[in-house]
């Protein structure tokens, strides 16, 4: 009962306790409330009172100022959209220039080589170097580690800064390394274009080779400023706003199909390490076209390089040196290296001899083998006996006796055969027949060539494209082989009626087979592509889109027409089909037997020397598919042996991968997509460049 009279007394009374827990609380919180406020007055008091003199004047010496910011390099896709090349933040290691600091640098470069994993001799040659410059790279793309260390250690590291900067990137290395060429930073032989004149920044990466150069306007965009807060001496308080905002560069969308650029690479590469002569073969080349738009599907020219090694200074340079001074992997051989084509050229004289009548489309030539000119020249076609020869056949087989007579007769020298080295005609003596009918035929002849585009720039979108040339013997200078001016000697010829030349009728024999002449792949390609596209000549283009990155609308790049020859539909159509036949029943048979495509092609073999070795040069020109033309080929490998050897099976392999890829003609499972493979990196073609040295 006790024990039930407590319980209900406390049940029965509850507020006291409650009430002063609230109430102490509540205390608290004022006490909290009071202390805080309090608090607050007294710093207002003490910045207003203590160090009201101090912020009035800051805020009295405070000034706006403007320092420059870099736009972001455009971005360069392949024609299925990989990513070719972009920009990715970096840090930089950059030395004040300042005069004052000269005796420290041994010292700092003594501290920094080590870690920068360079030789202190290297690092301090770059210390030392002159420049106009106000800083000194010393290198890029430092690690997490290196940036820990120079941050730890920069009171040892007088006039040493790091930056943060864009450094482009190639993910895929050595894939079309020519084509895209690298950045670098402006030079003292480059500072009056893009700073006098340009307004650039010193500091500012440029475009150096390739389309990176050639696009570097579009690429590069346009800087901005950015507005900041500055105190009297000049250090930053606050960051405001841009005026105006820098505007990054302009994508570029390109023709090139990464995919097939990629196995053509394989294939050359393979073909160069395969072949018996690899010994003397030093460069190779490969060019694929789109027959309707003049768009580069594919660029090949080996030795292969990674233009990362030019953009992170000699720390990935230095190892590659050797290999690109003595490799020549710094040429795009595509477009800068004319070289002898041998009987490539024969279907445009083919269409030359067509159209001055020396030969019919009724024309049956008998071979015989070896053709005489003149007392000395005793010219053969290897010992190859081809009988009757139609136009057809004749490019089919690839008749060289067909085409001397080609060369001769439009140059009026007549009669030249197994047996007689013929004569001179239309003239009065030996001399006035050189001034005269030799050299209207030999420039005909050239120019016939050149109508296809043959030894003229073609005008692609890339830097430093070398021209095709034309050649005749001396005989002043013992019959050596001299630079015809076409375009002099059509003058005069057309003025005169003659032109000064010192040559020899075996000058017009060797012209018809593609001896005299030398022409770029790139060349090569657009004339064949120009005789698929039935005498309609396109320039080759690598940009298929510019795509500006501040909302104004691509802009497309349309086919650019450079000529529409005046040949006869029945002329073209003798041309093709004697191409046809060279893949069906010629010289090119065998690399295209079982092809379930019909192509089109013409091997070449032609003579030459280099680095005092003679050897074949080997050349195939091509397109596909022979009905409905779609892509034209160039394949030149100098010192491969025949074009129907090296040349001819690469084009094959090119022409394979192209119509796998566009799922045509090739069962599905022989079908491939349109990315770059995943396993590209492994493949020898990639490898054994990068581990050049």
């Amino acid at each position: 009962m006790a024990r039930s009279r407590l319980r209900k007394a406390k049940a029965g009374n509850p507020e006291k306790p409650v009430e002063r827990s609230l109430t102490w609380r509540a205390n608290f919180l004022y006490g909290m409330t009071f202390l805080a406020c309090l608090s607050l007055i007294l710093r207002l008091g003490y910045l207003q009172i203590a160090r009201g003199e101090e912020f009035r004047q800051t805020a009295a010496t405070a000034r706006e100022d403007t320092i420059p910011v870099l736009p972001a390099r455009g971005r360069i896709y392949d024609a299925n959209g990989n990513l070719l090349a972009y920009d990715k933040p970096a840090y930089a290691l950059y030395l004040a220039n300042d005069r004052s600091l000269k005796p420290q640098f041994p010292a700092i470069a003594a501290k920094l080589a080590p870690v920068l994993k360079v030789k202190e001799s290297d690092l301090l040659e770059t210390m030392q170097k002159q420049t106009y410059l106000s800083q000194i790279e010393l290198a890029t793309g430092l690690t997490d580690q290196q940036l820990a260390w120079v941050e730890e250690h920069r009171s040892e590291l007088p006039g040493v800064d790091v930056m943060v900067e864009s450094q482009r990137t190639y993910p895929y290395g050595v894939l079309a390394g020519q084509v895209l060429g690298y950045t670098g930073p402006i030079t003292a032989e480059t500072k009056a274009h893009y700073v006098d004149e340009l307004g650039y920044l010193q500091t500012q990466k440029v475009g150096v080779a390739g389309l990176e150069l050639q696009y570097e306007s579009v690429l590069q965009g346009k800087k901005g400023k950015q507005i900041v807060q500055v105190n009297s001496n000049g250090n930053p308080i606050q960051t405001l706003d841009y005026d105006p905002a820098p505007v990054p560069g302009a994508n570029l969308q390109l023709t090139l199909d990464g995919h097939l650029q990629a196995i053509a690479q394989q294939a050359l590469m393979d073909a160069v390490e395969k072949s018996k002569y690899s010994e003397n073969i030093h460069d190779a080349e490969a060019v694929v076209l789109d027959v309707k738009t003049g768009g580069v599907l594919a660029m090949v020219s080996y030795p292969y390089l990674d233009p990362n090694w030019y953009i992170g200074g000699s720390k990935t340079l230095n190892p590659h040196l050797h290999y690109l001074a003595t490799s020549g992997a710094q040429l795009n051989n595509v477009i800068q290296s004319p070289r002898t084509p041998g009987s490539t050229v024969k279907m445009a004289n083919l269409v030359t001899a067509l159209k001055n009548g020396i030969v019919t489309p009724n024309t049956v030539f008998q071979d015989h083998t070896i053709t005489r000119i003149g007392a000395d020249a005793r010219l053969s076609d290897n010992g190859e006996y081809h009988g009757l020869v139609t136009p057809v056949k004749a490019i089919a087989v690839s008749c060289d006796t067909f085409f001397y007579e080609v060369g001769l007769w439009l140059g009026k020298w007549m009669g030249a055969d197994a047996s007689s080295g013929g004569g001179f005609t239309g003239a009065s003596s030996y001399r006035e027949w050189l001034n005269t009918q030799f050299a209207r035929g030999i420039t005909t002849l050239f120019q016939g060539e050149r109508d296809f585009g043959l030894g003229a720039k073609t005008g692609i979108d890339l830097p430093y494209e070398a021209q095709g040339r034309f050649y005749v013997e001396d005989s002043r200078k013992q019959m050596q082989r001299v630079q015809l001016d076409l375009d002099k000697a059509e003058a005069s010829l057309k003025k005169n009626g003659s032109y000064p030349l010192y040559g020899s009728p075996a000058d017009l024999a060797f012209a018809g087979i593609g001896q005299t002449q030398q022409f770029t792949p790139i060349e090569l390609a657009q004339y064949v592509a120009t005789i698929a596209n039935n005498g309609v000549r396109l320039q080759p283009h690598l940009v298929a889109k510019i795509v500006p990155q501040d909302g104004s609308p691509p802009q497309e790049i349309k086919p650019v027409v450079q000529a529409k020859l005046n040949i006869p539909a029945q002329y073209l159509k003798i041309v093709q089909e004697g191409m046809h036949e060279a893949t069906t029943v010629g010289t090119a048979a065998g690399a295209f037997q079982g092809a379930p495509y019909a192509a089109a092609g013409k091997t070449g073999t032609a003579q030459i020397t280099e680095g005092g070795v003679n050897m074949d040069n080997s050349v195939f020109v091509g397109y596909a598919p022979f009905d409905n033309p779609q892509i034209a080929v160039c394949v030149m490998v100098p010192g491969a042996g025949y074009g129907a050897e090296t040349a001819a099976p690469v084009a094959r392999q090119l022409m394979d991968a192209y119509f796998q890829e566009h799922h045509q003609f090739f069962p599905k499972e022989q079908w491939s997509d349109t990315q770059i493979p995943a396993d590209y990196k492994m493949w020898s073609s990639y490898v054994k460049p990068e581990q050049a040295k």
